[in-house]
């Protein structure tokens, strides 16, 4: 925390978990395992009923918040809402930047992901899970240029003027869950029981939880004051953005954006979404960090070393767009 923010009080921290539904599961074999540090083997049986689709949320509410509207905090694909609380280095994350503007937050583990806890598979997951290696993460979340990770932390190559605190990459990446593919509608039915839950609120999403943000926002706009896709991985079909009528949208892209084709085609669909909401007379802007002389960020602006100015940046914006 700068030295200068005030000292935050809330009046209250708690979790809960919304969405799922119960799924029995037959025919398993009764398993003989020890489950306790020196205890003794007894039977597991996995037959029964299961909770299944659920999503873990914690809230951090303050005393006297300054905002009327919380901030809901969503995570990207393979990741839990850790990368909200604090930066890889240490630094203070998004969490506390949104707290000391004075928003609650709420900070969700989504569907199989982190305190969410996941299902048996293929009993009720189709699939096993992916797991990301390094490499992939290095590379994709634009860190260093493809080809450009090594398993050895010195000869790795980042991008020039990368704002990663790249000396961190592991404990970053310690982070980092495992994740499931054709999960898109049991995680947005998670989704919607939160805007549900909460009420009317601000979303602010990232990569794959961008793409989730925006299409949460396309089917309860009436939950959703403004919403701020970070770097989204996904949108809906620019025609789903006609015969609506949408709050305001802010997309935030980073840099380095021309060395990897794949984020030059999630570009692509984000763009013709926002181009349509704009076509359809609605407030959709973007916010392209290098054009703006915020230079070198990662796909992950809110871990990067200049955390801090992207999270202004956004909070500034929604100061001027929602509603007191």
């Amino acid at each position: 925390m700068n030295e200068h923010e005030p000292v935050l009080r809330l009046r209250e921290i708690r979790s809960f978990c919304v969405g799922g539904c119960v799924r029995s599961v037959h025919g398993l074999p009764v398993q003989r395992r020890r489950l306790a540090l020196g205890g003794p083997v007894r039977p597991v049986d996995p037959n029964g009923e299961h909770i299944t689709g659920q999503m873990y949320v914690q809230a951090y509410l303050q005393a006297e918040p300054r905002h009327r509207l919380p901030v809901l905090l969503w995570h990207g694909g393979g990741m839990t809402g850790a990368n909200w609380e604090s930066t890889p280095d240490g630094r203070a994350g998004w969490l506390s930047a949104f707290l000391h503007a004075g928003f609650d937050v709420y900070v969700s583990d989504a569907v199989e992901r982190g305190r969410a806890s996941w299902s048996p598979w293929p009993d009720i997951y189709a699939d096993a899970p992916l797991f990301r290696t390094l490499g992939e993460g290095w590379e994709l979340f634009r860190i260093g240029p493809p080809g450009s990770y090594r398993r050895a932390a010195q000869e790795r190559v980042a991008h020039a003027g990368q704002q990663f605190p790249v000396a961190a990459f592991e404990a970053f990446a310690a982070q980092w869950v495992p994740r499931w593919v054709g999960h898109e509608h049991i995680t947005l039915v998670a989704y919607d029981a939160l805007l549900q839950h909460v009420g009317e609120c601000i979303v602010v999403g990232h990569s794959q939880g961008g793409g989730f943000a925006l299409e949460a926002t396309r089917r309860r706009p009436g939950h959703v004051a403004a919403v701020v896709a970070l770097e989204p991985s996904g949108a809906p079909e620019a025609a789903a953005a006609a015969g609506v009528r949408l709050p305001p949208h802010l997309a935030v892209w980073g840099d380095y954006m021309g060395a990897h084709a794949l984020w030059r085609r999630y570009r692509a669909t984000a763009d013709a979404y926002f181009d349509a909401l704009h076509a359809a007379g609605m407030q959709a802007s973007v916010c392209e960090l290098p054009r703006e002389g915020i230079a070198g960020n990662s796909h992950f602006p809110m871990l990067d070393r200049n955390s801090d100015t992207v999270a202004q940046r956004i909070i500034a914006w929604l100061d001027h767009t929602v509603r007191p």
